[in-house]
C-alpha cells in the first residue's frame, strides 16, 4: 500500500479497544481525526498527514516496513515482533486507566501451581506467543505455547495456564484466576520508521506531533484555577498553592486586589478550593486544560 504523495506523513493509529482513547488524545493535541464506519482510512484536519488504522499487534511491523511512517502501539508488540523501529515517545494512556498494561501468567485459584517451574511440560495459551516462549526458555522450563484467538481466561481451566494482558486485574479476579508471575509491563509508544526519522522535514513534523501529544497527556490530570484575592490575603493564598511553580499574579482595576492563576493537580483541587475560599479568595474558577507544555 504505497503512499500517493511522498511528501505526506502516513500515521497509523490502533483500532479496537485503543481507538477511541487515541482519537481523543489527538483531539486534545489539536488534531481532529474522524473515523467513518467500516473504513480503515480516517480523515484528519491536517493536509500533510494521512491516517490509516491497523491492529496494534501488527503496527510495529508496518512501521518497520515503511507501510506507515509513524504509529502508535504497545511496547509489548514491538518486543513480540522484534521490530527495528525508532521509539519517539512513551505515551501512557489507555482505554480504561493510565496504568501500564501487564502480561501476567495465570492459573485457576484451585490449581496447585505456585511458580512457573511447576508448569513444566504443560500447555500455555496466549496471544503473546513469541515473548512467552522466550520467557520459559530463559527459565529452562519446557512448555508448549499455543496461540489464543480470544476468551483466553476460559482456557485457564482447559489447559495448564494462560498468559493474558490486564490493567486493573479485575478480569483476572472475576474469572477466579491467580497471578503467579508478571512477564512484561507495557505502555503505548509512538514509533517511527527509521528512514522517515532520518528525513529532517519528517522528523520535525514527528517531533511536533510528539510534543503536542505529551502536552495533551500532561493536561489530563491537571486543571487551571483563577481567583481574586486582596493584596492583604495574598501571602496566605500563595502559601496554599503548589510550591514547585509560582502562580501568575496580575493587578486588578482596584489596586488593593489581584487576580491569581495557577495550574494544579486535579486530585488536589477538591481539597484546595475550600482552603482558598477560607483564606479570602473570591471568584474562584476551575477549568479543564487541553495541553500543558513544560
Amino acid at each position: 500500500m504505497l503512499k500517493t504523495n511522498p511528501n505526506i506523513l502516513r500515521l497509523g493509529i490502533p483500532n479496537g479497544s485503543l481507538q477511541n482513547s487515541t482519537v481523543d488524545l489527538f483531539a486534545k493535541a489539536g488534531y481532529k481525526i474522524s473515523v467513518r464506519d467500516r473504513s480503515y482510512f480516517p480523515s484528519i484536519d491536517d493536509k500533510t498527514i494521512e491516517v490509516v488504522m491497523f491492529r496494534p499487534q501488527e503496527m510495529s511491523r508496518f512501521v518497520e516496513d515503511g507501510v506507515v511512517d509513524l504509529g502508535l502501539t504497545g511496547s509489548d508488540w514491538i518486543q513480540e515482533n522484534g521490530s527495528d523501529v525508532h521509539e519517539v515517545a512513551e505515551l501512557v494512556y489507555s482505554k480504561a486507566t493510565s496504568q501500564p498494561a501487564r502480561w501476567v501468567l495465570c492459573v485457576p485459584n484451585e490449581s496447585k501451581v505456585t511458580k512457573p517451574e511447576d508448569l513444566a511440560n504443560g500447555v500455555i495459551a496466549t496471544e503473546l506467543v513469541g515473548f512467552t516462549r522466550r520467557y520459559f526458555e530463559q527459565k529452562k522450563v519446557p512448555v508448549k505455547v499455543e496461540f489464543s484467538w480470544g476468551a483466553t481466561e476460559v482456557k485457564a481451566r482447559l489447559l495448564d495456564a494462560i498468559v493474558d494482558i490486564t490493567e486493573t486485574g479485575s478480569s483476572i479476579k472475576a474469572n477466579n484466576l491467580r497471578i503467579i508471575d508478571t512477564l512484561l509491563t507495557s505502555t503505548p509508544r509512538l514509533i517511527a520508521n527509521k528512514k522517515t526519522w532520518a528525513n529532517p522535514e519528517f522528523r520535525e513534523k514527528i517531533e511536533n506531533i510528539s510534543l503536542l501529544l505529551k502536552g495533551a497527556m500532561s493536561a489530563r490530570e491537571k486543571v487551571g484555577l483563577k481567583l481574586n484575592v486582596s493584596r492583604e490575603n495574598l501571602p496566605a493564598i500563595v502559601g496554599l498553592l503548589p510550591a514547585e511553580k509560582s502562580p501568575t499574579v496580575s493587578s486588578l482595576a482596584d489596586g488593593s486586589w489581584v487576580a491569581v492563576e495557577v495550574i494544579v493537580d486535579e486530585k488536589s483541587e477538591r481539597d484546595l478550593i475550600p482552603k482558598l475560599k477560607r483564606a479570602g479568595a473570591t471568584g474562584i474558577i476551575s477549568y479543564p486544560l487541553n495541553k500543558v507544555i513544560p
